[in-house]
């Protein structure tokens, strides 16, 4: 059963549930998952016990990656460079239109 952390009553945090179910959420087999997991490609995923906490960005990050690897036969580092890229453009993105007038 998937689990969520509520913060001040109004965000989802994180979601906290099993590989099993991560996988099945997220449609990745169970062993694709694992092995992304420990290559350090999803850096801010939470291991306590058996269950693994997803801060939303991080689901978002695990079906990119998937795609990239299934649509462009892309290697895992590749595909988890390629993440990593668009992120740091999406986080320059934003701080760049704080400081636009």
């Amino acid at each position: 059963m998937m689990t969520e952390e509520i913060f001040m009553g109004s965000a989802i945090e994180t979601c906290w549930m099993t590989l099993e179910e991560a996988a099945d959420l997220l449609a990745v087999e169970p062993g694709w998952l694992a092995e992304r997991l420990a290559a350090g490609f999803l850096p801010d995923v939470i291991a306590e016990e058996s269950r693994l906490g997803f801060p939303p960005p991080m689901l978002t990050r695990v079906r990119r990656l998937a795609w990239m690897e299934r649509e462009f036969d892309a290697v895992p580092e590749l595909a988890a460079l390629v993440c990593d890229l668009e992120e740091e453009i999406a986080r320059l993105k934003a701080r760049l239109a704080l400081l636009a007038p």
